[in-house]
């Protein structure tokens, strides 16, 4: 696939990349063969240029990645609450927002951990979380606490959700139901009709709540 093309080189000179483009072939590259697979010399291939090329917008895999994971990051910038939701509603439609944008990519979760972007897609929702949270009173400390907790939440369960839906992964609801038996482990036989569930809206939307209802809880503090 080459969705990207190189500007026109002048002579004797090589083809110049367009940055953002690369970072939308890396993308769809992603979509199609998974991260395994997303190797700097097949984004070169792609792209119709030199891997060494491709080293002078990138330095390594991991600056295209944390490149990557801005850009995904952009519907959930654009996910905005309107003005009369209360903190509750608005801070939970910004968590789903970013499972959204996550799960909108194969391996999505996989390719924002770890990464640390800095670019206005990134900063804009991270705005917009402490902006909620400070508006109903919250101190700057438990909004910006508060942040990580929704954010670390979120990519952890997407993480294991993205992982359980692959195709190709080691998940396998039935070896749990197996070794898990009414015998040996009683109370956990007994759940397993959710235990296994692939209903990860449900776990997700389970979760979500328990994280409101402690902010809930805690309250708005101001320091």
């Amino acid at each position: 696939m080459s969705s990207l093309s190189t500007s026109a080189p002048g002579r004797g000179r090589p083809a110049r990349l367009d940055r953002t483009r690369t970072v939308e072939t890396a993308l769809h590259l992603l979509d199609e063969h998974g991260l395994e697979a997303l190797t700097m010399r097949r984004l070169a291939d792609a792209v119709g240029a030199q891997a060494g090329a491709l080293y002078r917008h990138f330095a390594t895999k991991d600056d295209l990645l944390t490149e990557m994971a801005e850009r995904m990051m952009a519907p959930a910038t654009a996910a905005t609450a309107p003005e009369d939701d209360t903190w509750q509603t608005a801070l939970a439609g910004r968590a789903r927002a970013l499972r959204a944008a996550l799960l909108a990519r194969r391996d999505g979760a996989r390719v924002h951990a770890g990464t640390h972007p800095t670019g206005p897609n990134t900063l804009g929702f991270a705005e917009s979380v402490v902006s909620v949270l400070i508006g109903a009173g919250f101190a700057e400390a438990d909004a910006a606490r508060a942040l990580w907790a929704m954010t670390d939440f979120t990519l952890g369960h997407t993480l294991e959700e993205q992982a359980a839906l692959d195709p190709d992964g080691p998940a396998d609801p039935a070896r749990l139901r197996e070794a898990a038996t009414a015998e040996a482990y009683p109370y956990l036989a007994r759940a397993l009709p959710v235990v296994t569930s692939t209903d990860f809206t449900a776990r997700f939307e389970f979760g979500l709540d328990l994280l409101i209802t402690g902010l809930s809880a805690r309250g708005p503090r101001p320091e």
